[in-house]
């Protein structure tokens, strides 16, 4: 998707889609009327200004096309948090042009919610809520097919195994050997560095061999001895069985809710249902996993940091140590240093400078995160909130403790 340049075009242009693909942008007349007409009254250019502009009359309900204008001015934000999630879920039934309707349904809910005093930027606001919502939509409507069946298998405890299994009516010896060919699949299925758990795919044929070996070692170990296997198909088989019980198992499958539990029940399916609040296992699973997700990308943005302050040369370090770590101020820099504060006070900005330009290359790369103005100035307040627990007392006994 190109991006709008033009003030008029950002608040006056909407998402087209084409086969479920963006086509262009496609231009509102009335909308583009009202921009062109306002901008002749207000010489501004600024889209924050527009924004506020355009929220304040949305508020005052001064203006029929308010809604309109920032409607047009969110299809991006909307865009990308519907294409994020189409290309981090695998086997999703729900398209890009699905997923995009799903955010943009929510403008009320952002317009309404958005604040310019407390809020920094309508985009990221409305980013996290378009996130946000997409999500929900998904989880709500049980899908089931986030993930591929390897990867619904690394994901899954014995526990939710051994519970599937029994709930489907395997023996005990079943049971037994179905989990001890998921151990194994587990010991020797192991992802690379950076690989999505959620679309692992099959496993190659090297890996099904050290599955086998690894099964039949234990399988003649164990008391009383199991059966052992001749190919790596038969686990397969047994896998993937365990991947679809296991999905239903996390997600049986009602016909109607209204429908008596058995025959001459007074009780409902829907009599059973937990509350719509509490968390199922896949979703606690998926809970789990953006945490985790969060983590890495926090772990990765301090590496790039720390990266980009070894770097530094000895002096810029010894800045930022003075002002983050032994707490002067830039006064008490520069008279330690024999120098002015204004030259402390540039010197403090060329780093923080330098930092950010790292971190908003990363975040470019890593996160697909389009930068702006506004995005810059958020992350710049990331960058200090960092420096400052980086250098803290208790970040340096952390790192000094890690192997």
């Amino acid at each position: 998707m190109y991006p709008r340049k033009d003030v008029v075009a950002l608040f006056s242009t909407f998402l087209q889609f084409d086969q479920e693909q963006f086509r262009g942008w496609a231009s509102d007349p009335r909308l583009h009327r009202s921009m062109e007409k306002s901008l002749a009254a207000i010489a501004e250019t600024s889209d924050q200004f527009w924004v506020q502009y355009w929220h304040k009359h949305w508020q005052d309900q001064s203006s029929p096309l308010a809604r309109g204008h920032l409607s047009a001015y969110l299809q991006e934000p909307a865009y990308w948090a519907a294409y994020h999630i189409t290309r981090s879920f695998s086997q999703l039934s729900y398209s890009l042009a699905d997923c995009f309707q799903i955010a943009i349904a929510e403008l009320d809910t952002v317009i309404k919610g958005f604040n310019p005093d407390k809020n920094s930027s309508l985009k990221g606001y409305a980013r996290a809520i378009f996130n946000s919502t997409i999500k929900g939509i998904l989880r709500q409507r049980q899908e089931t097919d986030i993930c591929s069946d390897w990867g619904l298998l690394r994901k899954l405890s014995q526990k939710r195994v051994k519970e599937a299994l029994e709930q489907q009516g395997f023996s005990s010896t079943e049971i037994a050997a179905y989990t001890l060919a998921w151990h194994c699949f587990n010991e020797n299925y192991v992802p690379e560095p950076g690989q999505k758990t959620r679309q692992l795919k099959r496993p190659e044929a090297e890996t099904w061999s050290a599955i086998a070996q690894c099964y039949n070692n234990q399988a003649r170990q164990n008391t009383p001895p199991m059966e052992t296997v001749t190919q790596g198909e038969q686990l397969e088989s047994w896998l993937l069985k365990i991947a679809k019980v296991a999905r239903s198992y996390l997600y049986p499958t009602v016909s109607s809710t209204d429908q008596p539990i058995s025959e001459g029940d007074n009780q409902t399916f829907a009599d059973t249902l937990a509350d719509a609040n509490t968390p199922t296992p896949l979703t606690e699973i998926i809970s789990a996993e953006e945490q985790k997700q969060r983590e890495v990308q926090q772990g990765e943005m301090s590496l790039i940091l720390k990266s980009a302050i070894a770097q530094l040369d000895s002096k810029q370090q010894a800045l930022l140590d003075y002002y983050y770590h032994q707490g002067y101020t830039q006064t008490e820099i520069a008279k330690a240093l024999n120098i002015k504060q204004y030259k402390v006070s540039r010197q403090l900005n060329k780093i923080r400078k330098t930092l950010l330009q790292n971190l908003a290359q990363w975040s470019e790369k890593t996160l697909h995160i389009q930068l702006s103005s506004n995005l810059l100035k958020e992350m710049s307040g990331v960058l200090e909130e960092w420096l400052t627990t980086h250098y803290s007392p208790i970040e340096e006994q952390a790192t000094q403790e890690s192997p």
